[in-house]
């Protein structure tokens, strides 16, 4: 789990190296995550006791769209805006999820839920600028895209909360596929056609290690951690890609961007403590 979230911390510097935008991008993600998730089924022997119910199958395909739908967001937010603000900014997926959680489910939002809520939107309006960029503009570049990302994988988890029987592996290749099937249109595949062997090198390894492998190391680690070690995990995620993000492209938060990053995280964490909010969500 911790070489999982090592690693994928590190998606957005390697996005900036590609030469690609983020449909051609997502792309890459799904057509080499469908075999590489495949496989990994297969040498588990997960696929002998695969179940198929029809009602699960609709879960999974519909969050799937969403899942994808994700992706392209946050690759467009990483275009727009520094990667260290893109993560925080996207790291609120869990805030949703409780917020959509207790609209949907009609899930009673407790006290430490609530305060995690207000933390959070108060530190995503210090990291993200809002109000400090040109007049009449109510969301800073990127920001919008951030929030859809986060936004969507809160559906994501959401959407699973109704798939019990199906295998992770059988859900995430599900998942991929959609996007193998539905993003072609949507690619400019003459982009492929002027890349360098470095750009190719950078593709191959937000392709097979990013997502693949990532996925492989998640899904293998998952049943054996509790929920609060998962929770606790989540947070390398974010740190590698700021780290990365301040020694290798120079970025330099501000002091207020500092202090809505403190704000942000501090308000993800405040749920962690109480012992009957165990149910949190996970970033792939």
């Amino acid at each position: 789990m911790i070489a999982a979230m090592a690693i994928f911390g590190s998606v957005g510097f390697a996005a900036g190296r590609t030469g690609l935008q983020s449909f051609e991008l997502v792309f890459v993600r799904c057509i080499c995550a469908v075999p590489i998730l495949g496989t990994g089924w297969l040498l588990s022997g997960q696929f002998r006791r695969e179940a198929w119910p029809v009602r699960e199958v609709l879960l999974v395909l519909l969050s799937g769209l969403c899942l994808v739908g994700n992706w392209v967001f946050l690759f467009r937010a990483f275009e727009a805006m520094p990667v260290t603000v893109a993560v925080s900014v996207y790291y609120l997926a869990p805030v949703f999820v409780l917020l959509l959680g207790s609209l949907l489910f009609r899930e009673r939002l407790k006290v430490s839920s609530a305060v995690s809520v207000a933390v959070c939107a108060a530190g995503t309006a210090l990291v993200s600028g809002i109000g400090s960029g040109a007049p009449g503009e109510v969301l800073p570049g990127g920001l919008l895209w951030a929030l859809l990302a986060a936004l969507l994988y809160a559906l994501v988890t959401l959407l699973g909360k109704g798939i019990r029987r199906m295998s992770p592996y059988a859900v995430a290749m599900l998942q991929t596929a959609v996007g193998v099937l539905l993003l072609p249109p949507l690619v400019h595949f003459a982009a492929f056609g002027g890349l360098g062997s470095s750009q190719w090198l950078w593709i191959a390894l937000i392709g097979a290690v990013h997502t693949g492998l990532v996925y492989y190391l998640f899904f293998g680690s998952l049943r054996h951690l509790p929920a609060r070690t998962i929770s606790l995990l989540a947070f390398l995620d974010p740190g590698i890609a700021m780290l990365l993000d301040m020694l290798i492209t120079g970025f330099r938060p501000g002091l207020l961007q500092i202090v809505g990053i403190v704000l942000l995280f501090g308000g993800m964490a405040v749920p962690l403590w109480d012992r009957k909010d165990r149910a949190r969500s996970r970033l792939p």
